[in-house]
């Protein structure tokens, strides 16, 4: 059996004392979202208010057993997917990229638990965008692109960056990013691949929710310039013709913006 695994938080994100494994485990409330079963293993999420050192906080309490993938560390008996997600979590705070709040994470043999703040009033990219008008949706592209660039240049890739693991929230006339579902990220040697697969991803699935002018004006936001230069616009071809073969779709045009 796995030998457990028991992660301490710093003192401003610790619940130690007051969370621990076996109440976690056999705490029974209505699933968040249904268990994913695979493999032989199982994990599921429920959202409960849980105590804290600082009081009461609404969190996401993630649960699993035997539900692993194999890394290049762990190639033959694989590792649970919440472990590599907690560990990403931290890498990215350690950045200042913006992403979840870790409250607790344990493993035990094949189970393992984590437990993460809830965005309250939080939405996903793709629903917080909808009803917006030209400048506020700018405003809003205009973060996630500032943000996205900052995880590529400690050359982070998302690796799964639908517009639904992207959650925003507007306080004080300014929106706030966080990044999330953080269980496929990698670092890559070079940051051009973590680029190019992001962008596309998001590319691709912003279809309905992004006009072709939003495409280039987050495009323009994520390269910090005005007008494109030259390098910019064969990386923009580029996105486009990836983007049209995995999408299915014939572009009419596939010349670059100025």
């Amino acid at each position: 059996m796995t030998q457990a695994k028991s992660e301490r938080l710093t003192e401003n994100q610790s619940c130690e004392g007051v969370l621990d494994f076996e109440s976690l485990w056999h705490l029974y409330t209505n699933w968040f979202e249904a268990p994913n079963i695979r493999r032989g293993g199982w994990s599921g999420v429920i959202r409960q208010a849980v105590n804290t050192n600082t009081g009461a906080v609404d969190a996401f309490i993630k649960r699993q057993e035997n539900h692993l993938s194999k890394t290049w560390l762990h190639p033959f008996k694989g590792e649970a997917t919440f472990s590599k997600e907690y560990r990403n979590i931290l890498r990215l705070t350690k950045k200042n990229i913006p992403t979840l709040k870790p409250l607790f994470f344990e493993q035990q043999g094949m189970k393992a638990i984590l437990v993460t703040k809830a965005l309250n009033d939080y939405q996903p990219l793709d629903i917080a965008s909808r009803k917006l008008d030209r400048l506020q949706k700018r405003a809003l592209l205009t973060q996630v692109a500032k943000n996205l660039r900052l995880m590529h240049q400690y050359h982070f890739q998302h690796n799964c960056l639908y517009p639904k693991h992207i959650f925003v929230k507007y306080v004080n006339g300014e929106w706030r990013v966080r990044f999330i579902d953080l269980e496929k990220l990698k670092w890559q040697l070079f940051k051009t691949r973590a680029i190019h697969r992001d962008l596309i991803t998001l590319y691709r699935h912003s279809v309905g929710n992004w006009s072709e002018k939003d495409r280039i004006f987050f495009f323009r936001t994520y390269q910090q310039e005005e007008k494109l230069s030259p390098r910019s616009k064969k990386l923009w071809r580029k996105l486009q013709i990836k983007n049209a073969t995995k999408s299915k779709i014939v572009f009419n045009q596939l010349t670059a913006p100025n």
